[in-house]
């Protein structure tokens, strides 16, 4: 089964300092108009998920969360999480490390599509 969401080793290693600095997190793809379309790396609890948002899978053993409406713009493409230099958002918290997490993409091919639907199915 393809996974709907997977990171870089770059940053699974920002995601195990931070883990170290901060305890458990929790990421969510942001979708809002002042930090534009990034995954924002929270503490656990931080961030209140509600009942619009889809867990899309786990990167570093913690959960990446989408809203509804983002996730059907979304649904046919794989989210592969990396880390760049520079500033990202203001509330992500690997900001002080001058890092910032980025979504890259790509679709899913016609065959990882039907498998991901038929999981939908049963």
């Amino acid at each position: 089964m393809p996974k709907r969401v997977l990171a870089t080793d770059a940053a699974l290693e920002l995601i195990e300092l931070l883990k170290g600095k901060h305890g458990p997190l929790m990421f969510h793809q942001s979708g809002g108009c002042c930090d534009g379309s990034s995954p924002m790396c929270y503490q656990q609890g931080d961030l209140i998920v509600g009942d619009q948002d889809v867990l899309l899978g786990y990167i570093g053993d913690t959960p990446f969360y989408m809203h509804k409406n983002q996730y059907d713009y979304w649904k046919h493409t794989q989210l592969i999480i990396d880390v760049v230099e520079g500033r990202g958002g203001m509330f992500s918290l690997e900001g002080v490390e001058g890092k910032r997490f980025l979504t890259r993409s790509r679709a899913f091919t016609p065959e990882e599509n039907a498998k991901l639907h038929e999981k939908l199915n049963m």
